[in-house]
């Protein structure tokens, strides 16, 4: 059963009463923040007074509907279903837990995190972790395992605080070992963290956590798992310039993603293919795998406009400048259809940049680059792509001689270069 002071805590915390106005005319304010912080037992009559005024029944006569309720929920966060049947199932759990004291509340709150996650509702989920933060030392082992997991989550879509996300994973981890979790969970947080580890950079680290999770899902037969897993190994050998290992692993993610009829997976795989040959200099090869993508409607239009700005990069480093004007205005109608700038940013200033030098624009070019998109790779850490734009940068200034420009945009490139070979 869960600590009646840390559920009187939760509830109000949650309704953002302060101790004063909850324990007005029933206990001081002190009394109240020993019984919220489990110091000390409060009888049954000042319990259920304050349970009054919270609204609150002391009811647990639901608890196995709401623990069966809550398993099938939890399932369709993990493999993020339907949205609508999600939000449906949310609401009718909550509806039982505002009527039941239930062991289950607290590991329902906590996936709380992941739920807001899901629906994009970033603000709301910062605000479920900062309300959970206050009792967080009254987790158990698993509640805290999920905790750490979802705070993950947080960091890595919110704000892709690759860091902190991989703090929070590890502490995830180190939990793993004093719970009785499902193999698939364990799967699941061996991904994430070998997708963490990739993003990071921390290439060696990232194919075996890649590999950990492969194994699993492999016993499983969970084909897509696999892919991803696939993709994830092929992008790390790409990395360390292992071009047969990298190309064997997303044939492989290929093959599944046909083999599920899945879309989505199938041209990540070719976006990841045709960034792998355009890192080998085969940009004919690249091309021929990002147009796979860039019409292919039942794709997501960030995949799309990814790709569209791949092809433009690579249209122009051949000099295809009219395929490469094509790609930019076809890459300029699909920015029209985003709700959100924030999805599509990067990719919008790659189309824009050469966009500007093909027209000839070259002051909106250089106000662009310098002011704009190298300090929004920055802000991200996004090291390759300084690399690629700081010495488009510098070849700029070179043609027009003003070499002492073009010299400190090629230390920028260097010194980006320099992070990736020390992550």
């Amino acid at each position: 059963m869960i600590e009646i002071g840390s559920f009187i805590k939760l509830q109000r915390a949650k309704q953002e009463m302060t101790l004063g106005e909850l324990s007005e005319g029933i206990v001081s304010v002190s009394y109240l923040s020993k019984i919220e912080n489990q110091k000390t037992q409060a009888s049954p009559e000042t319990i259920q007074l304050l349970c009054n005024r919270l609204g609150i029944e002391v009811d647990n006569s639901q608890e196995e509907a709401i623990k069966e309720k809550c398993k099938q929920w939890y399932g369709m966060l993990f493999e993020v279903n339907n949205k609508e049947e999600i939000i449906a199932t949310y609401k009718e759990i909550q509806a039982m837990m505002d009527k039941n004291l239930s062991d289950s509340l607290m590991m329902f709150e906590i996936h709380k995190i992941r739920y807001f996650l899901i629906l994009g509702e970033f603000d709301e989920a910062l605000k479920k972790i900062n309300e959970l933060n206050e009792i967080s030392s009254t987790f158990d082992n698993l509640q805290q395992f999920y905790w750490y997991k979802f705070r993950g989550n947080y960091s890595t879509l919110k704000d892709s605080e690759y860091y902190q996300s991989m703090k929070m994973y590890k502490m995830a981890e180190d939990k793993i070992n004093q719970i009785d979790i499902l193999e698939e969970e364990i799967a699941d947080l061996n991904y994430i963290i070998a997708v963490t580890q990739s993003k990071l950079r921390n290439t060696l680290e990232s194919i075996e956590y890649a590999n950990k999770a492969l194994n699993i899902f492999m016993k499983q037969y969970n084909f897509i798992r696999c892919a991803q897993c696939h993709n994830v190994l092929g992008i790390s050998y790409r990395r360390i310039k292992l071009y047969d290992k990298a190309i064997k692993n997303f044939n492989l993610a290929l093959h599944l993603g046909k083999l599920e009829k899945n879309k989505q997976l199938i041209q990540l795989t070719n976006q990841n293919l045709g960034f792998l040959y355009s890192s080998k200099g085969e940009p004919i090869e690249a091309i021929k795998y990002y147009k796979e993508i860039i019409y292919d409607v039942e794709v997501n239009l960030v995949e799309r406009l990814a790709s569209v700005s791949s092809l433009v990069r690579e249209f122009y480093n051949i000099k295809q400048y009219e395929e490469a004007k094509n790609s930019i205005e076809y890459g300029l109608e699909l920015i029209e259809q985003f709700n959100d700038n924030e999805s599509y940013e990067i990719f919008y200033y790659v189309i824009h940049t050469y966009n500007y030098l093909l027209t000839e624009q070259f002051m909106e070019f250089e106000n662009m680059v310098v002011k704009k998109f190298l300090p929004y790779l920055k802000q991200h850490k996004d090291y390759a792509s300084i690399i690629i734009y700081a010495e488009l940068l510098a070849n700029y200034y070179e043609k027009l001689y003003k070499y002492k420009d073009a010299t400190k945009y090629y230390k920028e490139a260097n010194f980006a270069y320099e992070q990736i070979t020390n992550i």
